[in-house]
């Protein structure tokens, strides 16, 4: 049953990749409309999370605190996500996310909480190493966004150590949908203090109807799929679950990239199937 909630989530992700671009296209990029893509999608996950949460609001200072490094991670990679979006394309942009998304967790259950190293997991991050050399073009460096790219790797895959560290954690704490009910609503606090200095000088613009179905649908699709793999992972190991979302997801944002302007190379398509087999077929299936 966990592994087919570990799925759902998956194709829920795939959606947030396509719904983030269009939001991004609509609006550009910057600290602003990060910010205010955050307000709207943490708004809308607070209100479905409350209704899957039965109206409840959870409360203990350890799951305040670990909400609080969620939203903070949770801004740093919006930021992030919308400022590589203008340097690669969708599918590029899920490769650096979902490998980190899939590598610190997995180093962490590993390394932290001992979870088997086997001959698998290690062919698996063979396949890794060598999807990401795929990625490498020339030049690529001179359009600036490198950091943003390593901020993109960095923190999607601190997502997951949050969560295993919350999941592990011996401390008082809320259930996994009181947890993902409290992340929303720091979020929004968060968003609406950063855009209070915004607001007062007049540097915001309204959204699009079309921006606010994107923002709100993302932002709806993103905590209810991650609330659904805080719930999981009680039940599976770190390196065995972001492995299957990683590739899934890859799979999943690709074919949305056919759908929009920016058509994935040939490369980047040998890139994303390597990674798939690597953290999918290597790792997850038996060996």
């Amino acid at each position: 049953m966990y592994y087919a909630l570990t799925l759902l989530s998956v194709v829920m992700f795939g959606g947030c990749f396509y719904l983030n671009d269009a939001y991004r296209r609509a609006h550009g990029s910057g600290l602003v409309v990060s910010l205010q893509y955050s307000l709207l999608s943490s708004l809308a996950g607070l209100i479905v999370l409350l209704l899957v949460n039965g109206l409840r609001f959870e409360f203990t200072p350890f799951t305040l605190l670990m909400a609080l490094a969620v939203t903070v991670n949770g801004k740093l990679y919006s930021y992030c996500s919308f400022k590589a979006l203008d340097k690669i394309n969708l599918s590029l942009y899920s490769l650096f996310s979902m490998l980190g998304g899939m590598a610190l967790p997995f180093l962490q259950g590993i390394v932290f909480y001992g979870e088997p190293m086997t001959f698998a997991k290690a062919a698996c991050i063979v396949c890794i190493a060598a999807a990401l050399a795929l990625t490498v073009e020339r030049g690529e460096k001179k359009r600036g966004g490198t950091w943003y790219y390593i901020g993109v790797f960095v923190f999607n895959g601190m997502s997951g150590v949050l969560s295993k560290l919350f999941t592990e954690a011996p401390y008082p704490k809320a259930g996994a949908a009181g947890y993902s009910v409290l992340i929303c609503a720091c979020g929004v606090a968060m968003s609406v203090v950063l855009l209070l200095p915004f607001w007062m000088r007049g540097a915001t613009r309204r959204p699009t109807w079309r921006g606010v179905l994107a923002g709100s649908s993302a932002g709806a699709l993103n905590k209810v799929a991650n609330f659904i793999l805080v719930a999981a992972l009680a039940h599976m190991d770190a390196s065995v679950q972001y492995p299957m979302v990683t590739g899934g997801v890859m799979i999943v944002s690709t074919a949305l990239c056919f759908v929009n302007k920016t058509k994935p190379s040939a490369k980047e398509l040998w890139s994303v199937g390597l990674a798939f087999v690597g953290m999918l077929a290597l790792f997850v299936i038996p060996m």
